[in-house]
């Protein structure tokens, strides 16, 4: 069984998502979930899907130890981000190598980069009055939102669209799509 751990900064939705899609996979399991804020609700969705949860602090993260010692003690084979804000240090990456997955709210390499998340991505699109956004599922590396692309899909946006539709329309791409995908590139990798 190929065992995966969720990392999550806020509210969870798509972590929650992913870990109910894998609820009874008999070959996917969401091991553990963990965040960079011990107050995010994420923490509380875990605790509702009876999947541990725990907290590491931006230096924690940053320097690697503690947090590579607990993906060991549960046999971590993928790292999934699903609204992980920090930027994965250089110790995870090299243990995880073509094994740390990211969803990111746009047609990737459209607004990516530090600070380009959530609403900050959306409201960017209809000042610049785009005609499309979407979700890009790509592979984690050194610089934000750079990793091998894996999967993009579009969404039409019509010029009255506000920024929390242009959200809405790209959290159903999330939904539809993330966890799939993440299944597809797992098992392909069998």
């Amino acid at each position: 069984m190929t065992q995966i751990a969720l990392f999550s900064s806020g509210n969870g939705t798509n972590a929650e998502n992913i870990a109910n899609y894998f609820d009874k996979n008999s070959q996917i399991k969401v091991a553990v979930i963990i965040s960079n804020k011990q107050n995010a609700y994420v923490h509380q969705r875990a605790k509702v899907l009876k999947i541990p949860s725990y907290s590491f602090s931006k230096n924690e993260i940053m320097e690697g130890t503690p947090l590579l010692k607990l993906l060991s003690e549960y046999k971590i084979d993928y790292i999934i981000l699903a609204g992980f804000l920090l930027k994965v240090p250089q110790t995870i990456l090299n243990n995880f190598p073509n094994k740390i997955i990211n969803i990111h709210p746009a047609l990737l390499p459209k607004y990516g980069g530090k600070g380009m998340y959530g609403d900050n991505v959306h409201k960017k699109v209809v000042e610049m009055r785009d005609s499309k956004s979407g979700i890009t599922i790509h592979y984690v590396n050194e610089k934000y939102d750079e990793g091998e692309i894996i999967f993009q899909e579009s969404c039409t946006i019509s010029p009255e669209d506000t920024y929390k539709d242009v959200a809405q329309k790209v959290h159903n791409l999330e939904y539809a799509h993330f966890p799939r995908v993440i299944e597809e590139v797992i098992l392909s990798n069998k």
